[in-house]
């Protein structure tokens, strides 16, 4: 059953469309530091090396160039709240191209120079609500690009786990962003008013079936930081562990989210 349609959060264009390039520059900056024997370190992503991993931050923003390349497909767009869960469609295939995309371009910060480079000539006067062909659906730019800014910030954070001492800092726009997207997920997900999810600063949602309170502090109250809660919503982390590591706070009766983790596949 599809999730339930909420209200979609409005994001300034502006802000966004700097923060994925920002995002972007500091990955690039990072990966240009790296020796070719972290380079080939493996990665939590099952048998991917940095490399590869690296090389597919650049599909995450070369498609973006690429669909403002093609004709705008006709009919209405996805709604920014259905692509997470619309990722697991596409899943098939994403390791090879990646694997495909290293093994073309050994000179990886050419590659992120390029990559950056035609993102910017091509954004810069595409209208918002332009739609892209994109392997989800057809998205709107200004929605498609928040979405990068949940490719970016998870592989970021895939990155930093992979190579000890790396620490790619996370832009605040982006990393806002990214949090805001998943936490509106789960409560389209889940919907109701008897659970509130914070995630401070970024981020608070009630989800769950269930009495709603109306004021004071809630019954069922999750708290988490941004990068807990991130790798909570796609898989990065299981609700059990992050629990037990006192990652998570989670208090009352309807606060345990573990049923309804990841978001994306």
């Amino acid at each position: 059953m599809p999730p339930a349609k909420k209200r979609t959060r409005t994001y300034d264009p502006a802000k966004i469309r700097a923060a994925v390039l920002a995002q972007f520059g500091n990955v690039r900056s990072a990966v240009r530091t790296l020796t070719p024997e972290q380079l080939a370190l493996p990665t939590r992503l099952g048998d991917w090396t940095v490399r590869e991993l690296a090389a597919h931050v650049t599909t995450a923003v070369e498609t973006v160039s690429r669909n403002l390349e093609r004709d705008e497909p006709a009919g209405a767009g996805l709604a920014l709240l259905d692509w997470p869960f619309a990722t697991a469609a596409r899943a098939s295939g994403i390791a090879d191209d990646a694997r495909e995309l290293a093994a073309a371009h050994p000179d990886l910060d050419a590659l992120f120079a390029r990559t950056a480079e035609r993102f910017t000539e091509r954004v810069a006067s595409a209208p918002g609500t332009r739609l892209l062909a994109t392997r989800t659906g057809a998205v709107a730019l200004a929605d498609y690009l928040v979405t990068r800014t949940v490719e970016l910030v998870v592989h970021t954070d895939d990155l930093n786990a992979a190579v000890p001492g790396l620490d790619i800092p996370y832009d605040r726009q982006a990393l806002a962003a990214c949090t805001r997207l998943l936490a509106d997920a789960l409560a389209a997900k889940v919907p109701g008013g008897s659970t509130e999810v914070r995630v401070p600063p970024y981020a608070v949602v009630q989800c769950v079936q269930g009495p709603r309170h109306t004021r004071g502090t809630p019954p069922n109250v999750v708290e988490t930081d941004p990068l807990t809660w991130i790798r909570l919503a796609t898989g990065r982390v299981a609700w059990p562990d992050a629990v037990a590591d006192a990652k998570v706070s989670a208090g009352g009766e309807r606060a345990d989210l573990g049923p309804y983790l990841p978001l994306m596949g």
